[in-house]
């Protein structure tokens, strides 16, 4: 099982013979990502913000995309498979999706752009004996999942969890490793310094991946 970064909070995870492309995004993009990401089996998109769904680069991409209705509603042109909170995806043999919540956090100048969020979700993909969690971009909220994996944002701002809220996060939910993401918008600028020191402080096992970086688990 591999993990690729890309910008923001893009990653492709290898798994059970198949690849899993999680928010293909506008945020830094370059042309070299569309060869790669057409490697994709399948893609799953959790929110309908542009750094979350670059739809000129995903409908060149044939594979299944799976999301929200309110992503259907906002990228007519992509053909998803509409999903809802709580359902249990069979992606293939040995690959299973949970599809979870998430809360986007409020802040107004969302509702001045007309970008606020209505429909978010996160998936837990269920693949090799290990559970990896996609958050989206969510803020702290209670739950009950659990998991191997946690690939989950940190830069705060209103929007997302900042570090503290991640390790308190990571700990309720049993992760054995943190991939944080949303680290690259340079809008959104966070203490990485900071960051590690509060990873370190609460023993979180973490990683910090930069676009094409690669983990094998």
């Amino acid at each position: 099982m591999k993990i690729i970064k890309y910008p923001q909070s893009c990653f492709m995870l290898e798994a059970s013979g198949k690849n899993i492309l999680v928010d293909p995004g506008n945020l830094s993009y370059e042309p070299e990502f569309a060869d790669e990401w057409k490697s994709a089996d399948f893609i799953l998109i959790t929110h309908r913000h542009g750094d979350h769904c670059y739809q000129e680069a995903i409908k060149e991409i044939d594979a299944p995309i799976y999301s929200s209705a309110e992503v259907a509603q906002a990228y007519p042109e992509l053909k998803i498979n509409v999903v809802r909170l709580g359902d249990k995806l069979t992606l293939d043999d040995g690959l299973y999706v949970d599809v979870v919540n998430a809360v986007h956090g409020w802040m107004p100048f969302l509702k001045h752009n007309k970008a606020e969020i209505n429909e978010n979700i996160g998936f837990i993909v269920n693949a090799e004996g290990k559970r990896i969690w996609f958050t989206s971009d969510t803020v702290c909220f209670d739950n009950d999942y659990k998991c191997d994996i946690l690939c989950a944002p940190v830069s705060a701002h209103g929007l997302v969890m900042g570090d503290f809220e991640l390790a308190l996060f990571a700990k309720e939910c049993e992760a054995d490793l943190v991939l944080p993401h949303h680290l690259d918008n340079p809008r959104f600028p966070i203490d990485i310094e900071k960051m590690e020191g509060m990873f370190k402080m609460h023993e979180i096992n973490y990683r910090i991946l930069r676009t094409k970086d690669m983990i094998d688990l």
